[in-house]
């Protein structure tokens, strides 16, 4: 069955007789989705159709379902009225925006709320993250460099996963357990080409976290003896906050090792488009030649409609990819720490040179000590 779309600029010009070819793509590395249309604006040669201009309202429909509500970023037309225009949903000024900030004692879900409020970027439903960061000072980031540090540092506390994406003009938080497996992608069904990978480039079997500070440093050491044993000893170190406990230091190597002891799978996949299936979901794919064969996440995809016809292309994972950054602790003040530090040692080094000035008690034992 053909495929229906339109093309709503400016909530006022509907574009689709001068569409040519639709991308709708995403990425879960991404916090926004992005539209790419291609078409001809012209209907004598001589002047635009309609008059676009960049950062305007545009929105995509297929088969009267709403898939894309975003701003135009980029237009581009020739002389022949060949245009192509570019467009991401709200979720883009998450990587438009670089600041500093400081957060003490807060959930991700609340950072969240905060980055949203502080600016002007609607929020939608925040789901609850649970663990509670003691301090994180992101300086010069993105805003979406720093939810990622949120999300990363919850992930490696309490493994919860969750996904950002934007609905209806609002950002959204979901954890990504959430996702049910509704679709089914099958050769000699829906597949029109596979593609297989294997890797155990990424993985390790060890984990050591360093905590604590210079004078007390906490070491914790988690080891999956069976990876170990059939791979080999690849060991992933680790520097904690110094605001962490012992207790802490183990939740956090125990699931860093649940991330990294694993056999990475990656599947490429195009076959006949579904809306439904988008990065972020999960779908259930079989392919008999690649022995492809389970429960996938979605990583990426892109989907292309031309001439009525909806095809897609996605990247799938046993292993989410979702986007990690490690956080660090503030480099000023561990700058000013190890100054300080420095500092301190020089000031020993030079009164143990300087001769200690000897007391009246001193020189009177040293005068018997003579006789």
């Amino acid at each position: 069955m053909a495929t229906a779309i339109r093309v709503l600029y400016d909530g006022k010009y509907y574009l689709d007789p001068l569409v040519k070819t639709v991308k709708w793509t995403g990425d879960v590395a991404k916090p926004h989705r992005t539209l790419q249309i291609s078409l001809s604006n012209t209907r004598d040669g001589e002047e635009q159709a309609v008059e676009i201009e960049v950062g305007k309202e545009i929105r995509f429909y297929a088969n009267g379902e709403g898939l894309f509500r975003g701003i135009i970023f980029d237009y581009t037309v020739n002389d022949r009225g060949d245009a192509s225009l570019t467009a991401h949903d709200e979720n883009v000024y998450l990587t438009k925006n670089v600041d500093t900030r400081k957060f003490v004692n807060m959930t991700a879900q609340a950072i969240v709320k905060e980055i949203g409020k502080a600016f002007d970027i609607p929020v939608g439903d925040v789901a609850a993250t649970g663990f509670v960061i003691p301090k994180l000072i992101l300086r010069n980031m993105t805003l979406w460099d720093m939810i990622v540090t949120a999300l990363t540092e919850t992930r490696k506390q309490n493994g919860r996963k969750f996904f950002l994406y934007a609905r209806e003009g609002k950002m959204n938080l979901r954890e990504k357990k959430d996702a049910v497996v509704r679709w089914m992608l099958e050769d000699g069904v829906n597949i029109t080409m596979a593609s297989r990978t294997r890797s155990i480039e990424d993985m390790r079997t060890s984990v050591k976290v360093i905590g604590g500070d210079d004078k007390k440093p906490i070491t914790v050491l988690e080891t999956n003896a069976t990876m170990a044993k059939t791979y080999g000893t690849m060991q992933h170190l680790e520097t904690a906050s110094s605001d962490l406990k012992k207790s802490a230091l183990e939740q956090l190597a125990k699931q860093r090792l649940k991330d990294l002891a694993k056999v990475t799978e990656d599947v490429s996949v195009e076959a006949i488009g579904n809306t439904e299936v988008i990065a972020g979901t999960a779908v259930y794919a079989f392919e008999s030649m690649t022995d492809l064969v389970g429960g996938f996440y979605v990583n990426a995809d892109t989907h292309t409609f031309q001439n009525g016809v909806h095809l897609m292309e996605v990247t799938l994972s046993k292993t989410d990819d979702l986007p990690k950054l490690e956080y660090e602790e503030d480099p000023v003040k561990k700058a000013a720490a190890k100054k300080k530090k420095k500092k301190a040692a020089a000031k020993t080094t030079k009164s143990e040179k300087k001769p200690k000035k000897k007391s009246a008690t001193d020189l009177f034992i040293e005068s018997i000590s003579n006789r």
